[in-house]
């Protein structure tokens, strides 16, 4: 990845020696947004970030809850399901690092507009497939509205409520786990009832996609029909904003990339893999699936308790390590108990997979500036949806060629040890301006 992305903030003028911001504050707007922005645009940018995080899991979850179906109608082996669930993060890594440049270009909410239609797009079409590489295609057009919506979040919270950038994020990371769990709860019975067919069960989540378009296609519009809006950024702001800092030199920045990917390889190997292990642990399909939607569903109260409580500390290092040991507990269950303490082992990672909030959380804290933020959440974001890649590919190849689910499961276990680490060094009380 480059060493200066291009971005859509620029730099605040830089602080008084030994002076530091408070964490969390904004120092200056995103560039095509104007400056306080009418009560009624506010409240238009919280509805669309509600109703954008609900569309960024289900085409996922929804089908992690299926693969078994999916698998078995498109003739996919093992390895080739593992790819499938390699997919995501492969188009978040790739997709991502272009949102900053797009949005500096034509305006974050034009871009994440078109997100939501990528979204509405891709499950339309994933259904018609008639072979892998088609649904891989239409997966990946969906997943790429995913990649931009993902990069841009922070930035039009911290934009828009820069003073509120911990409860902010919480709503949008509940709405986000009340999403993945809906659709992993619901694909089943959903499926079910429209006659036990596999395409029908996917392709309702369209429809929560369709309404995602509609609150950002009216930011656009008024975008482009003000001075300012969200429209693209003039030539001057985007000078302004390569002023910001070159975050491939920051530790901090590296540490959080990292930590990021290892929470994300853990929350892709549980999405498309956990419903499997629970049915070949002899746990029937549907309660498979709602096992998986209360391993997502732990995250909407606790989405919005975590970020307000990591604004609150000077270090994360504490949550990173609890939620670390959460996990490895469940693994451990997991490996030698899966049906029998099934609902335990869910519970007990879906709290871990609460380092997701966190880990938006704590990219919205180590920048002080809007440009900082920007590149930040594009590098960290796109480091580790990469790192993220390999690891439920690996799953499917362990488990295909052992024969069971011990080595796979072990894997996952090993994972939250550095991810315990470096989560901890990321979540230091530090900024990438101070290390840059």
């Amino acid at each position: 990845m480059p060493d200066e992305p291009q971005t859509l903030a620029p730099a605040a003028e830089a602080a008084p020696t030994g002076a530091r911001p408070r964490a969390g504050a904004a120092d200056s707007p995103v560039p095509g947004t104007p400056v306080g922005p009418a009560r009624w645009v506010t409240g238009l940018v919280a509805v669309g970030l509600v109703l954008a995080a609900l569309n960024l899991r289900p085409a996922i979850t929804s089908l992690g809850a299926l693969l078994e179906e999916v698998s078995g109608g498109l003739h996919m082996s093992g390895s080739v399901a593992g790819v499938l669930t390699s997919v995501p993060p492969l188009c978040f890594a790739v997709f991502g690092i272009a949102a900053p440049r797009l949005a500096r270009r034509f305006g974050p909410a034009a871009v994440v507009c078109a997100g939501m239609a990528a979204i509405l797009t891709g499950l339309l079409l994933r259904p018609f497939a008639g072979g892998t590489p088609a649904f891989l295609a239409a997966s990946a057009l969906a997943l790429m509205g995913i990649a931009l919506s993902n990069v841009l979040m922070p930035v039009i919270v911290k934009t828009y409520f820069p003073e509120r950038i911990g409860s902010m994020t919480g709503l949008y990371s509940m709405a986000l786990a009340l999403g993945t769990s809906l659709a992993a709860a619901a694909t089943v019975p959903v499926t079910e009832a429209l006659g036990g067919s596999w395409r029908l069960g996917l392709g309702v989540w369209a429809g929560l996609a369709a309404l995602a378009v509609l609150p950002w296609l009216l930011l656009t519009l008024r975008g482009r029909s003000t001075a300012g809006g969200t429209g693209p950024v003039p030539a001057q702001s985007a000078a302004a904003a390569a002023a910001g800092p070159r975050v491939t030199r920051s530790r901090t920045a590296w540490a959080l990339g990292v930590f990021f990917g290892l929470q994300a390889t853990g929350a892709y190997i549980t999405m498309g893999w956990m419903p499997q292990i629970f049915r070949d642990a002899g746990v029937p399909a549907s309660t498979a699936g709602v096992l998986l939607a209360v391993t997502m569903v732990m995250g909407v109260p606790l989405a919005f308790v975590i970020p307000r409580l990591a604004t609150r500390m000077k270090s994360q290092g504490p949550i990173v390590v609890a939620l670390g040991l959460c996990g490895l507990t469940g693994y451990t269950g997991l490996a030698f108990a899966p049906a029998g303490g099934a609902w335990l082992w869910a519970l007990l990672l879906g709290v871990s997979n609460c380092a997701f909030p966190l880990a938006l959380t704590m990219i919205g804290m180590r920048s002080r500036t809007g440009a900082g933020v920007v590149k930040l959440s594009a590098f960290a974001q796109s480091v580790g949806y990469l790192i993220s890649i390999p690891g439920p590919l690996l799953v499917g190849i362990l488990y295909q060629h052992s024969g069971g689910w011990g080595l796979p499961i072990a894997l996952m276990a090993g994972l939250m040890i550095p991810q315990m680490i470096v989560g901890s060094l990321a979540g230091r009380d530090r900024t990438v301006e101070d290390e840059c």
